[in-house]
């Protein structure tokens, strides 16, 4: 991969996407076979906002580009958690940044975007999908959309309060004054009205309906946003992002928490009981980070707050595990661990908030979530469930139609809180 990735025009990302179907019938690569299909009638409301399926990609290089974003969906993701943006939106990282081999380390940790770059992504991805579904899965008169956008930002408050950082989430709450949102439903309107378009796709008696859906794109890209926040972050500044958006900005709110609160005694055990011994671990670093005593009282706090305002919120299981760089194939002295040895670790901090919480706080996750554990983590009341990780290893995208599949069966779709007694048997 290079070091600089180039976004591909809106008009170019229709024309590849169903020019590839018409040759091959497969798109980015994910053949027509394997879109995936909801099998069933099931769907999961994350704060009033429909859902097919509980998974997507977690914020990561998955999210980053529009085609990502689309070909997460074509393989059954519906929960988009989007790249994490920052005020510093012009980085220059150093490569290689991920070492998937088997946990996954990582020494990139915002998007490679500008602010304004990352937007359009967002926007483009936004666009496409509203079309993809309508030729591929096509809603039902005053059925809701598949998917979930949820926006990520970081990594501080006066940064979220810059003018540039102001301006990314308002035109993600409303981007009906963007001018790329009228270019871009005018563009879809154009070459969904093509008469070689119609054709192919058999939309003779559609086109009307079509033209409707493409004027009915929601304006509103988000309503909910994850809170990222960097390592050693103060426990004030946590609170205090979380606030603004639950105050000023009336976003529904999930705060991302890093596995350090188990403590490095708790953690150093639970890695090398499951055969984790060789990753390097600084116990100073965390004595930097959030303490679980502090964040069960800010939790509460910000639990009363959102209960008071109307508005959503929980936490998202985990942040990536700051460790000791001893491979030698990534630069800098830490790298951030995500990927299967990640699992244990966040397992134990949702259960030590559920207990807390008797079960009532949401629970986002990621953290080593595969097809071979997500039906437990599901049918424990965690939901929605990101990945990513899993993704980068071979089968790619596709690991999402696994999960989605595996998810199908369960009866727990309409669990209200987390399950104490199934978190506990993973102990």
């Amino acid at each position: 991969m290079g070091d600089i990735m180039r976004p591909v025009p809106f008009g170019e990302l229709l024309n590849r996407m169903f020019s590839e179907y018409k040759q091959s019938k497969s798109i980015f690569g994910i053949p027509e076979k394997q879109f995936y299909r909801k099998a069933s009638n099931t769907s999961l409301s994350v704060w009033g906002e429909n859902c097919e399926t509980p998974v997507g990609p977690a914020a990561g290089p998955h999210t980053q580009l529009a085609q990502n974003i689309i070909t997460s969906w074509l393989a059954g993701g519906r929960f988009m958690e989007l790249k994490t943006v920052q005020k510093l939106d012009q980085l220059e990282l150093a490569k290689p940044c991920i070492d998937a081999e088997d946990e996954c380390f990582n020494t990139e940790w915002s998007t490679e975007f500008t602010l304004i770059k990352a937007y359009d992504e967002y926007l483009k991805a936004w666009m496409a999908l509203h079309l993809l579904e309508e030729v591929f899965a096509p809603r039902t008169d005053g059925e809701s959309k598949s998917f979930i956008f949820n926006m990520s930002v970081g990594y501080d408050l006066s940064g979220i309060q810059t003018p540039a950082m102001q301006t990314y989430i308002h035109d993600m709450l409303d981007a009906s004054e963007h001018p790329n949102f009228a270019r871009y439903a005018n563009e879809l309107k154009a070459f969904s009205q093509d008469p070689e378009f119609i054709h192919e796709y058999q939309l003779e008696d559609r086109c009307d309906h079509l033209n409707a859906m493409i004027d009915a794109i929601p304006a509103q890209l988000t309503r909910g946003v994850t809170l990222s926040t960097m390592h050693g972050c103060p426990p004030h500044e946590i609170e205090a992002i979380c606030r603004y958006m639950i105050e000023e900005k009336g976003i529904n709110t999930f705060v991302k928490l890093n596995p350090t609160l188990l403590g490095f005694e708790r953690v150093r055990g639970i890695l090398d009981n499951a055969g984790f011994d060789y990753v390097a671990l600084s116990e100073e670093s965390f004595s930097h980070d959030l303490q679980i005593e502090d964040a069960k009282a800010m939790l509460h706090r910000l639990v009363d707050l959102g209960k008071e305002k109307g508005i959503g919120f929980g936490v998202k299981l985990t942040n990536t595990l700051g460790t000791l760089n001893k491979k030698g194939r990534l630069p800098d002295k830490e790298m951030y661990m995500s990927g299967r040895a990640l699992f244990p670790l966040s397992i134990n901090v949702a259960l030590e908030l559920s207990r807390e919480f008797n079960g009532t706080l949401p629970i986002s996750y990621s953290g080593g979530a595969s097809k071979f554990n997500i039906r437990e983590i599901f049918e424990a009341g965690i939901r929605p469930i990101t990945m990513a990780t899993d993704l980068l290893k071979p089968g790619g995208y596709l690991r999402l139609s696994d999960c989605a599949k595996e998810l199908e069966g369960s009866d727990e779709w309409g669990m209200g809180k987390v399950d104490l007694v199934k978190l506990e048997a993973w102990q």
